[in-house]
């Protein structure tokens, strides 16, 4: 089945199933629908239910498709490279292509976030404008959070994703999760702060589309 919204025709893929009691609606990529429903729901149902959550269904569309645009190319320091394949051990930067080898790509992020968040985090610590603690750092791929505090323990948890964006945004993680060691919420106290340390963080904020904490 197919379903045109905004002139676009998206495959509408039906997974019918005895046992299900309601009908859902899932986006898996930017291209198809993915319903599953009874095997006794008609398509004219499902048609009418798409037409209902029509923007629902585009917002999810959107997002997915900003998902595949990161996975499926290669990005370093919020600079994208053209991927060319080769049969070496090893990355290589030439230009605007990276020539990448049979390795595994979050261990080279993980190796080189190991270096610069320490290298970030130090720097925005001694120039902190309150006295803290020093966080330990921590290193991790997460799907919601660019970054984490652990007030309790003194830690920070930065996201590895961020080894794809440009520095600043690196760098206005670090301010938001060190804000946190003087307030564990993100109340106005707390934005000031970010803005005493880290007057631009509005305009960094705009580019991310995940959560802190």
């Amino acid at each position: 089945m197919k379903y045109t919204i905004d002139n676009i025709t998206y495959d509408v893929l039906i997974n019918r199933k005895r046992r299900n009691k309601g009908t859902y609606i899932r986006i898996k990529d930017e291209n198809t629908i993915y319903v599953t429903t009874n095997y006794l729901v008609p398509n004219f149902e499902i048609k009418r239910l798409i037409k209902k959550n029509e923007q629902a269904i585009l917002k999810m569309i959107n997002i997915k498709a900003k998902e595949n645009k990161w996975n499926n190319n290669f990005y370093y320091l919020g600079k994208q490279y053209e991927v060319i394949n080769t049969n070496n051990n090893k990355i290589e930067f030439i230009d605007d292509k990276v020539y990448l080898g049979k390795i595994d790509i979050d261990s080279f992020y993980k190796k080189e976030a190991k270096k610069l968040y320490q290298e970030r985090l130090d720097y925005w610590y001694n120039s902190f404008s309150r006295k803290i603690p020093k966080p330990k750092l921590f290193i991790r791929k997460m799907k919601t959070r660019w970054g984490v505090c652990n007030t309790k323990d003194i830690k920070i948890t930065l996201n590895l994703e961020l080894m794809k964006h440009s520095i600043d945004c690196l760098d206005y993680v670090i301010n938001h999760e060190l804000s946190h060691l003087i307030y564990a919420n993100h109340s106005k106290n707390f934005w000031n702060l970010v803005e005493e340390n880290y007057p631009n963080y509005k305009e960094i904020r705009k580019k991310m589309k995940f959560h802190e904490e």
